[in-house]
C-alpha cells in the first residue's frame, strides 16, 4: 500500500524575503574594472610600474598591440 502525500492548500512562499540589489553592488565592480583597465592602458600613471622597467616595457608593448 503506497504512502499518502500531503499537499499544501496554497503554494509555498519564501518567507517574505525580498532580495534586491543595491546600486553599489553593481557600481563598485564596474568602477574597479574601469580603474584597472585605465592602469593597463596607461601604465605610466601606475606608481608600481615606475620601479620595474621590465614590467613597464611589457605593459607598453601590450598597449601598443591593443591600439593597433
Amino acid at each position: 500500500m503506497p504512502a499518502r502525500t500531503h499537499t499544501r492548500p496554497h503554494p509555498a512562499t519564501t518567507g517574505g524575503v525580498d532580495v534586491r540589489l543595491r546600486w553599489w553592488v553593481l557600481a563598485l565592480p564596474a568602477l574597479a574594472f574601469a580603474a584597472l583597465l585605465a592602469l593597463i592602458l596607461n601604465p605610466s600613471d601606475a606608481n608600481a610600474a615606475a620601479g620595474d622597467p621590465a614590467m613597464t616595457q611589457l605593459l607598453q608593448r601590450a598597449q601598443e598591440l591593443l591600439t593597433r
